[in-house]
């Protein structure tokens, strides 16, 4: 990831609600994983929909397919601790200032 400003205009888009950049979390976990009783390894969230999906080391890769299927470009780590961002499109990951206090999965 860089440490320089992200070459990603996709993040000018989203506009903090209630201090939470993007939208909140559709839950715990990743969405279709839970539903076809399968494992993920690390969860990202969308930022446009709020869908929680599994990483690309997981067998089922949902984040990734989610973002090809409807489009949304932006993903932010769902892991305690991790507040970076990633953008499909323009295949780049950055910090953004505040999302720091992202919600992340318990």
């Amino acid at each position: 990831m860089s440490d320089h400003p992200p070459r990603c205009t996709h993040i000018d888009g989203l506009v903090p609600a209630d201090g939470l950049l993007g939208e909140p979390p559709s839950g715990d976990g990743c969405v279709e994983c839970l539903e076809l009783g399968m494992r993920w390894v690390h969860l990202r969230r969308c930022l446009e929909c709020g869908h929680v999906g599994c990483c690309d080391n997981s067998i089922g890769k949902h984040a990734t397919a989610h973002s090809r299927t409807v489009g949304h470009p932006l993903v932010q780590s769902f892991e305690p601790g991790e507040d970076w961002v990633w953008c499909y499109p323009d295949d780049v990951g950055f910090q953004v200032a505040g999302a720091e206090d992202s919600p992340s999965h318990p």
